[in-house]
């Protein structure tokens, strides 16, 4: 079975801390851990199985988004070798304008 690699793009390190800090304020730091490291380690595990989740070209070529817990969206794309994690959306949070103004920049 090939194995591909995940990197997680800048933005989406940057979503991850902004939930970890909403979370750990909302209720503490190490329920914030585990949820951001579950999230993280589910991103991961696109490496055995990438094309998991749901197409949307409609939004942007190559796009594919699966969900964690209902609560979360984990837009990605995958090529030969690896799986780009673009980003983590939580909570209901518009990906479909933010991800058609990423790429129109």
């Amino acid at each position: 079975m090939k194995h591909y690699s995940v990197v997680f793009s800048p933005e989406a390190l940057e979503q991850l801390e902004s939930l970890y800090r909403y979370i750990a304020d909302a209720a503490s730091p190490e329920i914030a851990y585990r949820y951001t490291n579950a999230i993280v380690t589910y991103c991961e595990g696109l490496h055995s199985f990438p094309h998991r989740g749901t197409r949307r070209d409609d939004v942007r070529p190559g796009l594919r988004v699966t969900n964690y817990k209902k609560r979360a969206v984990i837009a990605f794309e995958v090529d030969t070798d690896r799986v780009s994690i673009i980003g983590v959306f939580y909570g209901g949070q518009n990906y479909h304008t933010l991800l058609q103004l990423d790429e129109d920049v």
